[in-house]
């Protein structure tokens, strides 16, 4: 059976998914030179997301929509189990975000030049005066109301376990006293892990947590806020 969907890849799904990320990124770079970078940064990767998921044979349920406001930033965190987090988020979440992404991810042809020309964040920590122009182009998009998606472990687990989170990915929400959304993705590692050339057919779930306030005087604890996302990330993560 294996066989049979894996010579449907190479000559079915691959070419018309290289055709489909061609397309979002034009209409994405396009769309945004013409001044609609707010829902071209969104809308083309949005229905990207769902063809990648649809042609790879992946479902994706969501738990927990009703927890979050269109209208309210947020910042996002949630575990990484493997590529398909991105299209699981980008498909299904339904809220307008820009990623907080690796800079070397600018240099796949086309797909980062229309991530940065819409808006999509390139964290830069090679120097300070780089980390303050992330923060500033970071405050930029939250100031027009939107929300980010940060991986606080950084990088996608090797093991399907969840590792320690990194305090920067909180930066943002520290700075700007904004609420925190814990996302857990349960089933991307299966789908598709760490070192893998093809995805399997599979099901991800993606459960949205309630959102984490910061205390009334508009700053949250460090400290708190990390182990309170850490812990609700976790609560939806089969027992190991």
């Amino acid at each position: 059976m294996m066989i049979l969907f894996r010579i449907y890849q190479f000559c079915i799904a691959i070419p018309l998914l290289l055709v489909a990320t061609v397309l979002a990124a034009l209409v994405t770079i396009i769309g945004s030179m013409l001044g609609f970078s707010r829902s071209m940064g969104y809308w083309p990767g949005h229905i990207w997301s769902r063809i990648f998921c649809a042609l790879s044979f992946v479902k994706v349920t969501v738990k927990g929509r009703e927890k979050i406001d269109k209208k309210t930033s947020y910042v996002f965190v949630a575990n990484h189990q493997g590529a398909y987090d991105i299209f699981c988020i980008y498909g299904y979440l339904c809220h307008n975000f820009r990623w907080m992404m690796k800079k070397g991810l600018e240099k796949i042809p086309l797909v980062g030049y229309s991530c940065r020309v819409s808006g999509h964040i390139y964290v830069d920590n090679s120097t300070p005066s780089a980390i303050r122009e992330t923060m500033e182009t970071a405050e930029k998009r939250l100031a027009g109301g939107l929300s980010v998606v940060v991986f606080p472990e950084g990088a996608r687990t090797r093991d399907g376990h969840m590792h320690k989170f990194r305090r920067g990915a909180y930066t943002l929400a520290m700075e700007f006293g904004l609420p925190v959304v814990p996302l857990t993705i349960d089933g991307a590692y299966r789908v598709m892990p760490i070192g893998s050339v093809l995805p399997r057919p599979g099901h991800i779930k993606l459960t949205i947590h309630h959102p984490i306030y910061p205390a009334d005087g508009g700053r949250h604890e460090l400290t708190e806020l990390m182990e309170k996302s850490y812990s609700a990330i976790a609560s939806a993560l089969p027992e190991v």
